[in-house]
């Protein structure tokens, strides 16, 4: 396979992207929206973490009436963040965007959280209905900002600061990479109980799935492992409560349970790039997403697709490991590597 022109979830067209942090001393919170286009996408989930915090995933079961959503809303916050996707909601009904109804529109809009409460120092600094509107005004169709942004701003991940990464792939009819044919693409919020890196090498997890000349970072040196090693000791010490999360959306044309087990497979990207994951810690949450711009994906391209998945995860966890910065109290990979 090879990365679409941004390497991120923007190249899946007619998504777009939006962030907004919470304000003010003691904030280090925010939210994270992905609009769907015109007339919504078609979307499914799993949530395999044993502490999640969501909202509207019962209405994405195959079973359910509604076929489409018109955004995801990922959010700090804990529960109280959930809030951030009435601001979504509020956007959207102002656009016109949503289910039809008698003399009105109901926007859908799936959410999930993770927790990042205190972060900065303040409980009560978290996302609500306002950050969510900011995010929907902040929305683009251009290159995902990664690192600590949006619902990734108070992000930690194994004692490390995380974030917001992004990844993605294209393929051909037949699985192989050339153009023209779907593309799959991972957005994640890297906010995990268990560690990115392996403690004995210093190895980003995620970057073992990396595309050729994807990740370019010299292997760590001694001293760099050293300081990896201890913050992943403290870390094991205090771990706390956590959550990642992850969309993946395709242009190809899948129904709800094709959508569903996108968001499964993403759940295996996870499992390759993080050690452990799904902990009692964790409410960890994939959404799959289908816009349905190209056609519906013969056999062989639809095993490829869903292979590439867990692929474009892993690789979207080690991108937002690599991106994130440090913060006084949390050190991130880079600032570790570069210590002296």
């Amino acid at each position: 396979m090879r990365a679409g022109q941004r390497n991120g979830l923007t190249d899946v067209a007619g998504l777009r992207v939006g962030h907004a942090a919470v304000t003010g001393a003691g904030a280090r919170s925010g939210s994270t929206v992905v609009l769907a286009p015109p007339g919504g996408a078609v979307a499914g989930a799993d949530v395999r973490g044993a502490a999640p915090g969501t909202r509207e995933t019962d209405l994405l079961d195959p079973q359910a009436t509604v076929q489409r959503v018109h955004a995801i809303t990922l959010s700090g916050g804990s529960a109280f963040g959930l809030d951030a996707a009435s601001g979504v909601m509020s956007r959207l009904e102002r656009d016109g965007a949503g289910f039809p109804v008698a003399g009105a529109v109901v926007p859908i809009v799936p959410a999930a959280v993770v927790f990042d409460l205190g972060r900065g120092g303040d409980v009560r600094a978290r996302p609500d209905a306002g950050t969510g509107a900011a995010a929907y005004d902040d929305a683009h169709d251009g290159p995902v900002a990664q690192g600590s942004v949006g619902a990734g701003t108070g992000a930690v991940a194994g004692g490390l600061r995380g974030g917001i990464g992004s990844a993605s792939a294209v393929l051909d009819r037949s699985g192989s990479a050339a153009p023209g044919g779907p593309t799959v693409a991972a957005l994640v919020v890297l906010n995990a109980a268990g560690s990115t890196v392996d403690p004995r090498t210093g190895e980003v997890l995620g970057t073992r799935s990396g595309l050729p000349g994807e990740f370019g970072d010299a292997p760590p040196d001694t001293a760099a492992r050293e300081r990896l090693a201890a913050a992943h000791a403290a870390h094991t010490r205090a771990v706390g409560a956590a959550t990642t999360l992850v969309l993946v959306a395709t242009d190809a044309s899948l129904d709800k349970a094709g959508s569903a087990r996108l968001a499964a497979l993403a759940h295996d990207g996870l499992a390759r790039a993080i050690s452990p994951v799904h902990t009692l810690m964790d409410g960890d949450a994939a959404f799959g997403l289908a816009t349905g711009t190209c056609p519906a994906p013969d056999p062989g391209t639809l095993y490829a697709l869903q292979a590439a998945v867990a692929e474009v995860t892993a690789r979207a966890v080690a991108h937002a490991l690599l991106a994130a910065e440090p913060a006084p109290d949390v050190p991130s990979y880079r600032s570790l590597l570069a210590s002296r």
